[in-house]
């Protein structure tokens, strides 16, 4: 099965970005907008594993909790990868909370990485993803619209607590990837 580990964010946030992604269709570039109801923020992407690989990787998401105490996360930032004249992927920036899932990230990147699943080359950049540029179609306008838009979070306040950690199952369908939670964790509170 196809997994990733990130952490959810509250439906009241998928809202906003919903609304952000609007904003972005204007330009009229193409690009796969993910779906609301998909929007979170990617800790670890695993790939395919079995069911014992699985349940190794819950082993390990438990271990890395109960270490971990909750915490606020603020977006405050839009941007691109790899960047905004170039942009192939938009993306809302964590501001407050960053560190803290900076660490949950490279604590699980390192548990994981024990069971045989490869560490990611790239260095981890707390974000979350809301669309991916299929083509040039209108780059230069997305481009200028997300310049026009880099401030829309400043005075936003769109903030949440990061409260558990969950290991998604991504099944791709016919209208896009659906997600199901397999294991939810939470971090503690004290």
């Amino acid at each position: 099965m196809r997994t990733f580990i990130a952490v959810e964010l509250p439906q009241e946030v998928k809202n906003k970005l919903a609304g952000l992604q609007e904003l972005l269709k204007q330009s009229g570039a193409d690009v796969k907008w993910i779906k609301p109801e998909n929007i979170h923020l990617t800790l670890k992407f695993l790939g395919e594993i079995d069911e014992d690989k699985s349940a190794q990787v819950i082993r390990a998401i438990e271990d890395t909790a109960r270490k971990s105490k909750q915490f606020r996360i603020n977006l405050g930032s839009l941007g691109a990868f790899p960047k905004i004249e170039l942009p192939r992927a938009l993306w809302a920036g964590v501001d407050k909370g960053n560190k803290e899932i900076t660490e949950l990230a490279k604590e699980l990147e390192e548990k994981i990485e024990k069971l045989g699943i490869p560490r990611e080359e790239r260095r981890f950049s707390s974000h979350i993803t809301i669309g991916r540029v299929k083509s040039p179609l209108h780059k230069d306008k997305l481009a200028k619209v997300l310049k026009e838009l880099e401030d829309y979070f400043s005075g936003k306040n769109i903030e949440f607590t990061a409260a558990k950690i969950t290991l998604f199952k991504s099944t791709l369908g016919p209208g896009g990837p659906v997600y199901a939670a397999l294991k939810e964790v939470k971090l503690t509170t004290t």
